[in-house]
């Protein structure tokens, strides 16, 4: 009789505890990381066939084609375990590297434009198009999981459920932050001179 009165009382204890929650939460953080992994992993696919494609413009910049292969290597060389998601230097560096890729793609974009024939190619407009869905298909990913860590990390930080992550272990998640927050904490600088 008295065993039953302790699993009744420990199931009505960790019901009310948030236990459920945290393995809910920390489950949609997971499954919204795999979803920013799976569009990362989709532009840098997409890189080799950039990288051909602006190749056949002879006159091309070699160093912005060098600048975008290094990146897409240093991004994809990555590892990137389930510690990732707890470990905030893991997920800077993995942040940092995706952020030099973005970069570099752009700064090739931007350049490409100066290339009438490659514009004219239709299979370059094509990946430019793919490029583009894809970072804003990344954008959305990274809105999700940011909006899942902040629902995992409330729960962990509210009362009483703080208490249950206390007992558990339940560490706040690390989330993205802007790779230059300070550059855009500071006002742009405003310049009325003349010329």
């Amino acid at each position: 009789m008295m065993r039953w009165f302790f699993t009744l009382i420990a199931a009505l204890t960790l019901s009310g505890c948030g236990y459920n929650d945290f393995q809910r939460l920390d489950e949609q953080t997971q499954s919204a990381w795999s979803e920013v992994l799976n569009q990362y992993q989709r532009r840098a696919d997409l890189v080799p066939n950039i990288v051909a494609t602006v190749k056949g413009e002879a006159a091309f910049e070699q160093e912005t084609l060098t600048r975008v292969i290094e990146a897409r290597a240093k991004a994809t060389a990555i590892q990137v375990t389930p510690d990732t998601l707890n470990n905030p230097q893991s997920l800077q560096k993995f942040q940092a590297a995706q952020g030099e890729l973005g970069s570099a793609l752009s700064r090739l974009m931007v350049v490409s434009e100066r290339y009438p024939t490659l514009q004219a190619n239709q299979g370059f407009r094509d990946l430019r198009v793919q490029l583009e869905g894809t970072e804003n298909r990344i954008t959305i990913a990274r809105n999700r999981y940011i909006q899942a860590v902040q629902e995992y990390n409330v729960l962990a930080r509210s009362f009483p459920s703080n208490l249950t992550a206390v007992l558990f272990g339940y560490q706040t998640k690390p989330n993205f932050a802007p790779q230059n927050e300070a550059a855009i904490s500071s006002p742009p600088a405003v310049d009325f001179g003349k010329k």
